[in-house]
């Protein structure tokens, strides 16, 4: 697997395979770890990175990989969220060597992490990337980790040994607004589908819910033969569990339970459609 950079808003990801044969590539899709956060669930988080390691996975964070929000004079921190091993004057400093330690097993497999509103946040209250950080931290190993935007592309490449080529492209954005209670979201796709007619898969996170749906157009082709194209919309959900404790912010503004977890992608050969993919809860 090779990685390239293609400019700030999009990463290339070129395979090689061999036509007619077995292939499979998984990538672990996540958004919304809030890995600092005392309500991360960490041994979810880790197992599912474990897994990743197993099957030789590329990771991907879409967002909110922090949480940090009990920085001195954040409006939106409290006491009792604060992990013991951050407290000190040095509060940013703890959470990214924190973090450091807990990814290095795993920055092999990481292909990106990319911006959040709340490493955004950070950036334009207290003048610090931590982001940036984290990922230099990594790097500095001989990692490869790529510091990806707010919204960008990834584009999959896969090259048989007969010289075809097949590429699927994703788009992704860490997401906006509240999600709504009832439609959680979904009524966005009509409006992404309209102006993102490229993406294969739009992959969203950030309003913390978790859903996979997909939706058909019709088109043609340059021998004006019509055919039938679909697009893959996932909402990834989160690994911050703050609704059971019954007490904070979550719970005081009346929101309901959230999924945990993230999203598989298995890119594989098959015999009718040469490579293809499939989108699989990872629970």
């Amino acid at each position: 697997m090779k990685i390239l950079k293609v400019n700030d808003r999009c990463i290339e990801v070129s395979c090689d395979y061999n036509f007619g044969k077995d292939f499979e590539k998984w990538f672990l899709l996540t958004a919304d770890q809030h890995y600092d956060s005392t309500h991360c669930d960490r041994n979810l988080l880790k197992r599912h990175h474990d897994k990743a390691v197993e099957r030789k996975a590329g990771i991907f964070c879409f967002g909110d990989l922090f949480d940090v929000m009990q920085g001195k004079n954040d409006r939106r921190g409290s006491k009792g969220d604060l992990r013991e091993e951050y407290k000190g004057g040095n509060y940013y400093d703890r959470v990214v060597d924190d973090a450091t330690n807990f990814y290095k097993p795993y920055s092999q497999n990481y292909i990106a992490m990319t911006y959040g509103n709340h490493e955004t946040a950070i950036i334009k209250h207290q003048e610090t990337d931590v982001l940036k950080r984290l990922v230099d931290g990594l790097n500095a190993d001989g990692s490869d980790v790529q510091l990806g935007a707010y919204s960008g592309w990834i584009v999959f490449r896969f090259h048989s040994n007969e010289g075809r080529v097949r590429k699927f492209r994703l788009f992704y954005h860490h997401g906006s607004g509240g999600g709504g209670p009832v439609t959680k979201g979904v009524i966005q796709t009509n409006r992404r589908a309209v102006y993102l007619p490229d993406a294969n898969i739009i992959v969203t996170g950030h309003i913390h819910e978790a859903w996979h749906l997909e939706t058909v157009q019709e088109r043609i082709n340059k021998v004006n033969t019509p055919y039938l194209s679909t697009q893959h919309h996932v909402q990834l959900p989160t690994y911050k569990e703050e609704y059971l404790d019954g007490v904070g912010w979550h719970v005081e503004r009346g929101a309901p339970p959230k999924p945990l977890g993230g999203y598989w992608l298995r890119f594989y050969f098959s015999t009718r459609d040469d490579v293809t993919f499939e989108v699989i809860r990872a629970q």
